[in-house]
């Protein structure tokens, strides 16, 4: 494959700005759209990494209405929001502490995740409860929960997650790892032992296992971060089983001189969402010096060893989010080539394999997104949107080149291909979103 390749012949569409008000509006990486395409959801962050977000809203993309999904109160803040496939869809987001306070405010580990149907905007329901005073419950989680995606079919939710105990202890102790939501039942704290704990409606347990010491060389790792489901249904394995639902993360490896090597894991979750609730070599629900732990039957499995290579491990920067084909065959990712060219790759979920898809002279600049053919891959590379044609690795520019990078955040394929949002700041530095035509045929 020759470098260079990307086609830069007469765009497909014009770029067409959605939001045009003095507040900056946020997209999350993956699961922005409405069902139909029509709609876009969003948050109101002042920045990409702030938290001051009041209210969840969502934008028409032919008419730019804009409606409110939810509204923040009593201190609160609210952000990160994704949308699930179903009909009427749920809103997912991140819920920060209601009346905060010296001892309480919003931190990785003080939020929690609530939904909002469309049917009925305004009520948010809670996804995960919290119970930080022995004896801890099954089912519910210890601290606070980022990102939070529906699996394909709506049924569960994966996040990240944070521990408030071992945060109190030592914040060292509190290592990020990938949690899950499922509609085992319904998880409640009473009596609260606690004014901060709560209810939820999703029993709720982490799902990979991390240690604080890894073994240098090892499969061990210091953290679990960047999930996402793997296929639309799944996955084939490589003993010909087919599993129905799995996650990719990235991992945090410790080579043999002791740096840090992001690798790609995968976790094989029960078909059963009732096995959940049964206990593997430690208690799910933690202890007080021990973060909670895996379910019985969670098989944790290292997919990439890239070690050896001249850049070892998953690039840094850009920030991004493992993310699989939809028929499970594949999982895409950042890493560097041997000029240290941050180009995607593949990697076969069945075997680890990895495949370099582009072979750009450019980095790729942010996120990224599939198509729901599987077909091809968007994100920003030479301050462009791109379109990468995952058969050939030819990438076609959407939008002209500018002077200054489209945000790296969120580049998001629609659900019926057609479009792809993707956002700028303007010059007075609030964030806008805007879409463009994909170029990919849909017929």
């Amino acid at each position: 494959m020759s470098k260079d390749n990307i086609l830069n012949g007469k765009l497909p569409y014009k770029e067409t700005q959605i939001t045009h008000d003095k507040r900056s509006h946020q997209l999350t990486n993956i699961n922005v759209w409405t069902p139909d395409s029509q709609w876009l959801a969003y948050d109101v962050r002042s920045s990409g990494s702030s938290f001051t977000g009041l209210t969840i809203e969502k934008v028409h993309v032919n008419s730019q209405k804009q409606q409110e999904i939810y509204r923040a109160k009593h201190g609160a803040h609210v952000g990160v929001v994704t949308v699930s496939a179903e009909n009427p869809p749920r809103y997912a987001f991140i819920h920060g502490p209601e009346f905060p306070d010296e001892q309480w405010q919003y931190d990785f580990h003080h939020r929690k995740g609530v939904y909002v149907s469309d049917d009925n905007l305004g009520k948010a329901h809670p996804i995960d409860a919290m119970c930080i005073t022995p004896p801890y419950i099954a089912g519910a989680l210890r601290g606070g929960t980022h990102v939070h995606v529906f699996s394909p079919d709506g049924q569960w939710l994966s996040f990240t997650y944070n521990d408030h105990v071992m945060h109190e202890k030592d914040a060292h102790l509190d290592q990020r790892n990938v949690a899950i939501a499922a509609p085992v039942q319904p998880v409640n704290v009473e009596p609260k032992k606690h004014p901060r704990e709560y209810s939820g409606e999703y029993f709720c347990c982490v799902i990979t296992h991390t240690v604080l010491k890894p073994r240098q060389g090892s499969d061990d790792i210091s953290r679990a971060y960047e999930e996402g489901w793997i296929g639309q249904k799944g996955y084939l394995k490589s003993d010909g089983s087919w599993k129905r639902r799995a996650i990719a993360f990235i991992g945090d490896t410790h080579s043999l001189d002791g740096e840090i090597v992001p690798e790609v894991f995968i976790v094989d979750l029960p078909d059963d969402q009732k096995d959940l609730t049964q206990q593997g070599e430690f208690p799910l629900q933690g202890t007080t010096s021990q973060m909670p732990y895996p379910p019985k039957g969670v098989q944790q499995k290292r997919l990439t060893f890239t070690h050896d290579r001249r850049y070892p491990g998953l690039a840094k920067q850009p920030r991004h989010w493992l993310r699989s084909s939809p028929d499970g065959r594949f999982i895409a990712c950042l890493m560097k080539d041997d000029d240290g060219i941050v180009q995607l790759w593949l990697v076969a979920t069945s075997t680890g394999e990895l495949t370099q898809i582009t072979y750009s002279t450019t980095p790729i600049q942010s996120a990224f997104s599939w198509n729901s053919q599987g077909t091809h891959i968007s994100f920003i590379c030479d301050n462009s949107v791109m379109c990468c044609d995952i058969s050939s690795g030819e990438l076609r520019r959407l939008t002209e080149r500018s002077e200054i990078a489209p945000v790296a955040d969120a580049v998001v394929f629609s659900p019926d291909d057609r479009l792809i949002a993707y956002m700028r700041d303007d010059n007075e530095g609030f964030r806008q979103i805007y879409i463009v035509g994909s170029g990919v045929n849909t017929d």
